[in-house]
């Protein structure tokens, strides 16, 4: 198997721009086995800093699924109505714009690779529902939109995040899982779409306050059929410098053939092996599977940013050699 890594996360060039730092961080990603590519993030364009320099410091064989959740974070904290789920016209439409960006650097990565390099992009069902009106009824006119563009080859994936309850803290408090589902559904009868859905671990963990939770929203979109990956980013239901039940990306727990690991995280090889489990048949060369981790202290030196990856990625392939 080969996963994706959401190197952006680890990055040690996340706070400040230094491509030097970036780019032996990249020569040790280049030298892992087992990726596939990266999750790479969008903030409204192909990189956040230079273009250029991304198209010449990847691997020609990579691959790329890209992540709208930083630009939507991002644009959120300037306008709160933003989202593609948004009932507030003007901010749906600012989403809109802001994903034709998206499928336009899409191409520009394509164009620059000399073939179709990116499998998918993951967008999010914004904004936050304690702050703004939202609906399935928007989302589905903004996917309907959306499906109309040349996505260059690329899947358009909902990765669902964390919705609003009422039980306690949210972190992003977007559409539940259910109306994600219900559009999805009705999109690909209406217009033979292919649409699905991702599963982020920590944040189906943080909304459900459970690691059972997270197997349930598995299941749930299994069943359905629309299940398209699983992205591992641990969380922790006990105070630690990752927070508690926050969506800063924990490393998986460390574990007796691990060099690294984050104390009291809820991502453990077993929590990973159980995920993996509930996907079933679902679970395809095809499915995308991947990680996500952050960094404490976010000075940290490249090997534990690197170590961290390669831990986790480890509790990944056990599962699929076993």
């Amino acid at each position: 198997m080969g996963y994706f890594v959401g190197a952006y996360a680890t990055s040690p060039a996340g706070v400040k721009w230094d491509p030097e730092a970036e780019q032996a961080y990249f020569q040790q990603l280049k030298a892992f086995g087992n990726i596939q590519g990266l999750e790479h993030p969008f903030t409204g364009s192909l990189h956040q800093h230079d273009d250029e320099w991304f198209i010449a410091n990847i691997d020609p064989s990579w691959q790329f699924v890209f992540t709208c959740v930083p630009g939507i974070m991002g644009a959120l904290a300037q306008n709160p109505q933003f989202g593609i789920a948004s009932d507030d016209e003007a901010g749906r439409q600012e989403a809109l714009d802001f994903m034709q960006k998206a499928c336009d650097a899409i191409g520009k990565l394509n164009s620059a690779s000399g073939k179709p390099c990116v499998r998918a992009i993951e967008i999010q069902t914004a904004p936050d529902r304690s702050k703004a009106s939202s609906s399935a009824k928007a989302l589905k006119a903004s996917l309907e939109t959306m499906l109309s563009w040349d996505w260059h080859g690329a899947e358009i994936i909902i990765e669902h995040c964390d919705a609003l309850v009422p039980e306690h803290e949210h972190a992003k408090g977007f559409l539940s899982l259910e109306d994600e589902i219900t559009v999805v559904q009705e999109l690909n009868n209406s217009l033979q779409a292919n649409l699905g859905i991702l599963i982020n671990w920590g944040r189906s963990a943080i909304e459900s306050h459970s690691t059972d939770g997270v197997l349930n929203h598995i299941k749930r979109v299994k069943d359905v059929g629309l299940l398209k990956g699983l992205m591992f980013s641990g969380v922790s239901d006990t105070q630690t410098e990752y927070g508690i039940w926050k969506d800063t990306h924990m490393p998986a727990a460390k574990d007796a053939d691990s060099e690294f690991g984050a104390e009291h995280s809820l991502l453990t090889r077993e929590e990973i092996h159980r995920a993996l489990a509930a996907c079933g048949d679902a679970l395809t060369n095809d499915t995308i599977i991947g990680i996500k981790l952050g960094i404490r202290p976010k000075d940290a030196p490249l090997a534990p940013r690197v170590g961290y990856n390669q831990s986790a990625l480890k509790m990944i392939d056990n599962f699929f050699s076993k």
